[in-house]
């Protein structure tokens, strides 16, 4: 293989997969000089010249003539006036001689190395461009083409055919996909693994309700309106608290949009997940009052040194605080970055109603702590909810459940 034909083909190759002509030159250059050295021990006296439009390649070795008798006849820049005569006959002592050194002079098994490993530097090129262009993308959303469903991930393809990796634990639960949909995704991180980009995405970031929101809201992409804090249960709720400078921008009907316009894009694109948007304050009984939201809270309590806070509301208002499955609560909590507790207010016919805390010496104090967890405070509260709701919203076995009811039980019937 000539000059021009490796050239040649190393460019085509090069422009193939975008690389542009300044570091196509740059490579072959890098390449040629490490064969030099590998042959000449050294490259500090050679001239390496490409043409990549033209296939050409010049290298020269550039010697000073000296004495043949000089000390420094044997430097790698020098070369004795016998020698020099060699090659020129009317060269004289002190002049530069300009050697050119043709690619076959190296070898045929260098030149093939040569070319094996303008190939790997172009592909490992290729690596390093697709890490750095999809670690400033880092946050923000991208669409890919479903092309394999594995077990434990999927594989997507973006419109340059890079591979990019969607985690199962990085999907909505609802999601099913299927070989050739577009999915909507923020790239999540981006990692080198044994010297290959690995690109994963993610739909069950809070970010990715952000950027959506940046997407189908225009003031919030204009920086009109301020996203404070996004929690979310992927593909379940989600609560979202916004604000605005501008007095004259109410944040939470532009986020929702005429008659849900805008929020009704980003719920279906988020498997009907619940959104609630809610108005930012530095008034945290306000703040948590609208978290709790659609319950309607009666009166608040707040421990700054636990963390914690106590929420009162109407025997009718706690399971919609505690919300399906306890989403509610704990998307409220949070998002205010408090524990929460609610209470059931007592009315005047619930005088006779037992507080679990009363049954402490039957029944264990981390089983109370998870009924109160589940808004429920009292004996006829338990009792009164049932059994079934009760395997739903708790982690108890069913025989901690019927011992439980059989104690609230007794107490009544004494």
């Amino acid at each position: 293989m000539d000059a021009k034909v490796l050239i040649e083909s190393f460019a085509e190759f090069a422009r193939s997969k975008n690389v542009d002509r300044p570091t196509m030159i740059r490579i072959l250059e890098d390449v040629f000089r490490a064969m030099i050295r590998k042959k000449f021990e050294t490259d500090e006296n050679f001239d390496v010249t490409i043409n990549a439009d033209k296939g050409d390649l010049e290298i020269f070795r550039i010697r000073e003539i000296v004495d043949d008798n000089s000390e420094d006849i044997w430097d790698f820049d020098k070369i004795s006036f016998s020698e020099a005569r060699k090659i020129e006959p009317d060269f004289e002592i002190g002049e530069e001689v300009y050697e050119k050194i043709e690619l076959e002079e190296f070898g045929r098994r260098a030149v093939q190395m040569a070319r094996q490993t303008l190939i790997q530097r172009i592909k490992d090129l290729e690596k390093d461009i697709l890490f750095n262009k999809y670690e400033e993308q880092v946050g923000e959303i991208v669409s890919a083409e479903v092309y394999q469903i594995l077990g434990r991930e999927i594989l997507l393809i973006d419109g340059e055919g890079n591979e990019l990796i969607l985690p199962k634990g990085e999907q909505i639960p609802k999601d099913r996909f299927r070989k050739g949909d577009t999915v909507k995704a923020i790239v999540h991180k981006v990692d080198m693994m044994n010297g290959n980009p690995k690109i994963i995405l993610s739909r069950t970031s809070p970010v990715f309700l952000e950027r959506l929101f940046e997407n189908e809201v225009p003031e919030v992409y204009d920086g009109l309106i301020t996203i404070v804090k996004i929690v979310r249960e992927p593909g379940e709720r989600a609560k979202v608290a916004v604000e605005s400078y501008d007095d004259r921008i109410d944040p939470v009907g532009a986020c929702v949009g005429m008659k849900g316009s805008r929020i009704h894009a980003v719920v279906r694109e988020l498997q009907n997940e619940n959104i609630d948007v809610i108005n930012f304050t530095d008034n945290l009984d306000l703040y948590v009052s609208r978290a709790l939201s659609p319950a309607k809270v009666t009166s608040i309590s707040a421990n700054e040194e636990t963390k914690r806070i106590s929420v009162f509301l109407k025997p009718d208002q706690v399971s919609l605080a505690i919300g399906k499955g306890g989403y509610n609560i704990k998307l409220a909590s949070r998002l205010v970055g408090y524990e929460i507790d609610v209470f059931r207010e007592l009315n005047e016919n619930e005088e006779e109603d037992v507080a679990l805390i009363e049954f402490q010496d039957e029944i264990d104090a981390w089983i109370i702590e998870e009924l109160k967890k589940t808004g429920l405070d009292t004996a006829k509260s338990v009792l009164a909810l049932g059994r079934e709701d009760l395997l739903r919203r708790t982690e108890l076995e069913e025989e901690t459940i019927d011992e439980i009811f059989r104690i609230l039980r007794q107490e009544f019937e004494q």
